[in-house]
């Protein structure tokens, strides 16, 4: 009674597997494709963001969107130290970087997956390739798994790990579990400003700017990148992923303000602005740009306040002077859809967390029936965020999934 199926070969897919086979299961993890923790090779630019360094649960819990409650009792049992340990007892070192983000020193994502690899191996874990799974019953207390050529599979328990899904129907086989599924909405997705000009200054970053959802009172503040199709950059990322749902019924229609730099606060600039007109009145205003702002961007900021490139300090209107101030303090951009990065896709949306045990990860309406990762109404901001709600649910799983009541 200790055959354990674990569909999904990502990060909580093994994570489950690992700590399910420790358990004393036998386990097989089930995979519709060839190949085996896709998303942890791509992740960080395939250095691979395996957590971050929030090690009071009270911090790390307020960077999900959606999960928060969950995970606060989730964390208790494996924390970001957990993982830390987890890794490097495993000869996989990590270091933190400035903005909090946990790599492997190695810089590659292969450490992780080959610490991953042989930990599954030392288990005995086996790994069904090409199984995509269309069907799932549970039949005499086993569950049964069928693929798409009609091939069934039966273990005594299960650990769902299939990720987060773009479309209601990839939870489709849980339907006769009864779960309530939250619909799935993008998360992790860079702002689509088409009209805007700003979009020919791409390559232009700022180091700390402070970005605001007209209409709502949702912000966040970080580097923000100007690109080809619009506005992006952790800010706007950990921003979309708080406005996901909010965005998403305004079918990405909105406006975005944004503060050039948080600091900022509109006396202090007009101090700033003041000051430096006295100090340097025939200074060309175009040519000489302030606060340490790129170039370019500034000389946009000049000409969108009707500020003429031959113009001089001592000769700023008080109209133009307003108009420089707004375009620092409050520039706003007009958002018409969203670019999302298929490699790094994240979802908000899955198993609601109403019907699954936090202290488990069992399914409360069915037992035997475990849930890990992403496939769970959980979503984290950028920032190794997913990857470490990934391992704490999948350890949780695989812990617990041999036990009884």
């Amino acid at each position: 009674m200790n055959d354990v199926a674990v569909i999904g070969a990502g990060a909580s897919g093994y994570f489950a597997a690992i700590h399910a086979a420790k358990a004393g299961g036998n386990v097989t993890i089930i995979e519709k494709t060839s190949k085996s923790l896709s998303k942890v090779s791509v992740s960080g630019g395939g250095r691979c963001n395996v957590t971050h360094a929030a090690f009071e649960n009270r911090l790390l819990i307020k960077n999900y969107p959606r999960g928060e409650k969950f995970l606060k009792k989730s964390f208790v049992q494996f924390s970001v130290n957990d993982t830390i340990n987890w890794f490097e007892s495993r000869g996989v070192r990590l270091k933190v970087e400035q903005d909090g983000r946990m790599f492997p020193v190695s810089d590659s994502s292969e450490s992780i997956i080959q610490a991953l690899e042989k930990e599954a191996s030392l288990q005995n874990v086996r790994i069904k390739y090409h199984f995509g799974v269309v069907d799932v019953d549970k039949i005499d207390e086993k569950f049964r798994i069928t693929n798409t050529n009609g091939d069934n599979l039966y273990f005594d328990h299960l650990i769902v790990c299939t990720g987060g899904s773009s479309k209601f129907q990839g939870f489709d086989f849980l339907k006769k579990f009864k779960h309530k599924i939250i619909p799935p909405i993008p998360s992790l997705f860079t702002f689509n400003t088409p009209h805007e000009p700003i979009k020919a200054l791409m390559g232009i970053s700022v180091s700390d700017a402070f970005v605001k959802l007209e209409g709502t009172k949702l912000s966040y503040q970080g580097p923000l990148l100007i690109t080809h199709w619009g506005i992006s950059g952790p800010a706007v990322l950990k921003l979309s992923a708080f406005g996901a749902q909010w965005l998403a019924e305004k079918n990405y229609k909105a406006k975005a303000q944004i503060r050039w730099d948080s600091r900022w606060t509109e006396e202090s600039l007009l101090i700033d602005l003041i000051n430096f007109k006295s100090k340097h009145p025939k200074k060309k205003i175009n040519s000489n740009p302030l606060f340490g702002l790129p170039s370019r961007l500034w000389e946009h900021f000049v000409e969108r306040s009707e500020i003429k490139d031959e113009d001089i300090w001592i000769n700023i209107s008080k109209k133009q002077l307003n108009r420089l101030i707004q375009n620092l303090f409050c520039y706003i951009v007009s958002i018409d859809g969203k670019t999302t990065f298929k490699e790094e896709f994240v979802t908000a949306g899955g198993v609601s967390l109403d019907q699954v045990n936090p202290d488990t990860m069992e399914s409360k309406l069915v037992s035997g029936l475990y849930f890990a990762g992403e496939v769970l109404d959980i979503d984290g901001i950028t920032g190794g965020f997913n990857f470490q709600a990934a391992w704490t649910t999948g350890y949780i799983a695989g812990t617990h999934v041999l036990h009884k009541g």
